[in-house]
C-alpha cells in the first residue's frame, strides 16, 4: 500500500499531481505517544493509560473512569477513521465508551484483532496497544496544525474554530473560519501571533493561557523535528483548551538528533516490505501490480513505471537501488520483489552512470541465483562497460531475457506474463 504522500492538514495547502508517488519521509506516532510528547511541553492533554495486554484493562480501566464508571477504549494505529472503522473480526467501531466493569471483555475483542478504516486499505492495520482514556467534558471542538508550507518557506499555523473533522470538509463547509499564520522559523511564534490564532479559534476561556497552549505547541514542532502538528480536535472544556486528539510526524532527516523518538518506531503498522528497504537503504513503494521493477534513479524508476503501463502491464512496485548499489543491496532488492506474491515478472532497468554495467550484471546474476529468482527476469543494460555486462549476462546460465531499450525491456515483461 502506498502510504500517505500528505497529511490531510497539507493536503490543504498543497495539492501533488495526480498519482504522483513519494516515499514517506516521516516518523508518525501513536496517539498515546503523542500525548507523552506534549504533556512534556506543558501541553493539556486527556489522562489516559497504554495497555498492552487484556489483563492490564481492569486496572487502567479504573484508575480512568469517570463519575459514571465510564472509559473511552481507543484502538492504537497510525491511521485516521477509527471510530468508524470495522474489525475484521465483525466489532464496529475502534473507539467505544463503556462501563469500566466491561472494558476487559471488549478489550479481548480489539487486542491482536485488524482494524480496518478509510485509511488502511482493505487489508487493515493490527491493533497491538489500546488506549484507555478518561471521558472528559468538550463543549466544543476546534482544529489546529502546525505545518511546513512551501510558498513561505517555513511553518504556518491553521486554525479553524470548528472541528473534529478532516481539514477538507472544514475547508468545503467553513471556508470564511480557517485561520492561516506564517510564522518566520528565524524568530519564532511571537505574542502576537498566538492571540491572533487563539481569536481565530474563538477561544471562550482563558485566552492567556490558550495562547501558552499554542505556543508550547510551536516549541515541540521546532524542537523535535516535526514535519507536522495536527490537533483535532483542540476542545474546550469549561475551564481549558485541551489537545484531546494529535497527528505528530517527526522528519527521518533528524533521526540522529532524536533518538528517543525514533525508538518509539511501530514498524508492524507498516508494510514490512518498506521496513525491509529501509534497513538497506533502498527506496521502495509496495503498489498492486505484477511486474516489478528495480531500476538506479528515481526519474527513471518512474519512466519505467510508465512505460509498463503504456505496454498494458501494470507495475508491483517503485523501487530505487540508487546510484552505488552494493551487491547486498541488490540482494536485498530481489528478496523484497520475490517476497511479493503478486510480482509475476522483474524488469531491471540499469543505466550505469557512476556504477559500470559489468559490475552491476555481476551483482544482479549472483544475487538472482542466490535468492533463487522463480519468475521470469528481464534485464535491460545501458552506459559504461555495458557490452561487457551483457556478455555477463549472456554466459550466465540463468533464464532471463535481456533488453536492448527500456521500451523494449518493458514490451518483453509485459508479454511474458501474459
Amino acid at each position: 500500500m502506498l502510504r500517505r504522500a500528505a497529511q490531510a492538514g497539507s493536503r490543504l495547502l498543497d495539492r501533488s499531481r495526480a498519482g504522483q508517488l513519494q516515499q514517506q519521509r516521516y516518523l508518525n506516532v501513536h496517539e498515546y505517544q503523542g500525548a507523552q510528547i506534549m504533556s512534556q511541553y506543558g501541553i493539556n492533554v486527556p489522562p489516559g493509560i497504554p495497555v498492552f495486554k487484556v489483563d492490564e484493562v481492569p486496572a487502567a480501566a479504573e484508575k480512568m473512569k469517570d463519575e459514571n464508571g465510564e472509559v473511552v477504549v481507543k484502538s492504537q494505529i497510525l491511521a485516521g477513521g477509527r471510530g468508524l472503522g470495522k474489525f475484521t473480526n465483525g466489532l464496529q467501531g475502534g473507539v467505544h465508551i463503556c462501563k469500566a466493569s466491561e472494558a476487559k471483555d471488549l478489550a479481548a475483542k480489539m487486542l491482536g484483532g485488524i482494524l480496518v478504516t478509510k485509511q488502511t486499505g482493505a487489508k487493515g492495520k493490527p491493533v497491538n496497544t489500546l488506549y484507555i482514556a478518561n471521558k472528559m467534558k468538550l463543549r466544543r471542538e476546534m482544529y489546529f496544525a502546525i505545518l511546513l508550507d512551501r510558498s513561505t518557506a517555513g511553518p504556518v499555523m491553521i486554525g479553524c474554530s470548528e472541528g473534529g473533522t478532516s481539514i477538507e470538509d472544514l475547508a468545503e463547509k467553513f471556508p470564511d473560519k480557517i485561520v492561516k499564520i506564517p510564522i518566520d522559523i528565524r524568530t519564532g511564534i511571537t505574542d502576537d501571533q498566538a492571540m491572533q490564532m487563539v481569536e481565530g479559534l474563538k477561544v471562550t476561556t482563558d485566552k492567556q493561557a490558550a495562547a501558552e497552549q499554542i505556543k508550547g505547541l510551536y516549541r515541540l514542532f521546532v524542537e523535535k523535528d516535526c514535519t507536522m502538528v495536527e490537533v483535532n480536535p483542540l476542545a474546550e472544556t469549561d475551564t481549558e483548551v485541551v489537545a484531546a486528539d494529535a497527528k505528530l510526524g517527526f522528519d527521518d532527516n533528524a533521526s540522529f538528533r532524536q533518538q528517543d523518538l525514533f525508538a518509539m518506531r511501530d514498524e508492524s503498522q507498516e508494510d514490512p516490505r518498506e521496513v525491509a528497504a529501509g534497513k538497506y537503504d533502498l527506496n521502495y513503494i509496495g503498489l498492486d501490480g505484477s511486474i516489478g521493477c528495480m531500476v538506479n534513479g528515481a526519474g527513471l524508476a518512474m519512466a519505467t513505471m510508465d512505460i509498463i503501463k503504456l505496454r498494458g502491464g501494470s507495475p508491483a512496485n517503485f523501487l530505487d537501488v540508487g546510484g552505488n548499489a552494493s551487491e547486498d543491496q541488490v540482494v536485498a532488492a530481489f528478496k523484497i520483489l520475490t517476497s511479493d506474491p503478486q510480482v509475476k515478472a522483474i524488469l531491471v532497468n540499469i543505466f550505469g552512470g557512476i556504477m559500470r554495467c559489468d559490475v552491476i550484471a555481476s551483482g544482479i546474476v549472483n544475487a538472482a541465483k542466490q535468492v533463487g529468482v522463480k519468475v521470469q527476469l528481464v534485464v535491460r543494460l545501458e552506459g559504461t562497460n555495458v557490452e561487457r555486462g551483457k556478455e555477463i549476462l549472456a554466459s550466465s546460465g540463468m533464464n532471463l531475457i535481456s533488453a536492448n531499450d527500456l521500451d523494449d525491456a518493458a514490451a518483453k515483461a509485459v508479454a511474458s506474463i501474459a
